[in-house]
């Protein structure tokens, strides 16, 4: 048997407001954006920072919990994994959008 792992670990903040849907079948789902923060020096001294931005969704009651407790520009440890999906827009054409599927989330006083 074949076997894989699939497993996220961020830190970061949210950004924005979490947007929260249900499902044809009742079932919540949010999705909001999570900017994690990355900085480091060069061999020659020289400071660099950059942030990626991850596309975020949860389900059901973790995804109430989103609505309830995330706020804008509030920090949390996210434990999750990496999902790709793919459709085909009106015109035909094919597009895809990697998203961190959460499975646990705790939010975080600030480092700073």
């Amino acid at each position: 048997m074949n076997k894989g792992l699939n497993k996220v670990l961020l830190i970061g903040r949210v950004e924005g407001t979490v947007d929260i849907r249900r499902m044809p079948n009742g079932r919540p789902v949010a999705a909001f954006t999570l900017a994690v923060p990355r900085a480091w020096t060069s061999a020659e001294g020289e400071h660099f920072e950059e942030t990626e931005w991850f596309n975020i969704v949860a389900w059901g009651t973790l995804a109430e919990v989103c609505e309830k407790r995330l706020t804008n520009e509030g920090q949390i440890y996210l434990e999750g994994r990496l999902q790709t999906r793919s459709w085909e827009d009106t015109a035909g054409r094919k597009h895809f959008r990697t998203e961190v599927v959460a499975q646990e989330i705790i939010t975080l006083s600030s480092f700073e």
